[in-house]
């Protein structure tokens, strides 16, 4: 995952996304370098736009989190009660630990 984060720093910094770059941020962060997995993650990023990846994926995360709501949805009582032993299963589950 730093081999990563190490390519979004480069990206974030206007540096070139190399093997060597990504693997200096990787020990400037003390951590061990791999230099395999360094040249995966820089060969699995050749032509990839990080910014419009990251744009993209923030649109549709703001797209997921704001459903429209359904017409005419009432909850039902039935759902409320499945919550209910749902809840009342896990507390007996958790008492079982304490004995």
């Amino acid at each position: 995952m730093e081999y990563v984060y190490a390519a979004l720093l480069l990206d974030a910094a206007g540096k070139e996304i190399n093997e060597q770059n990504v693997i200096d941020v990787v020990k400037a962060a003390g951590f061990a370098p791999d230099e395999a997995k360094a040249k995966a993650v820089v060969s699995s990023l050749k032509g990839v736009n990080i910014k419009d990846v990251i744009k993209n994926a923030q649109s549709a995360q703001v797209q997921a989190a704001a459903p429209a709501p359904a017409q005419g949805a009432q909850p039902k009582k039935e759902e409320k009660k499945e919550e209910k032993k749902s809840e009342e299963e896990a507390a007996g589950g958790l008492a079982g630990l304490f004995g």
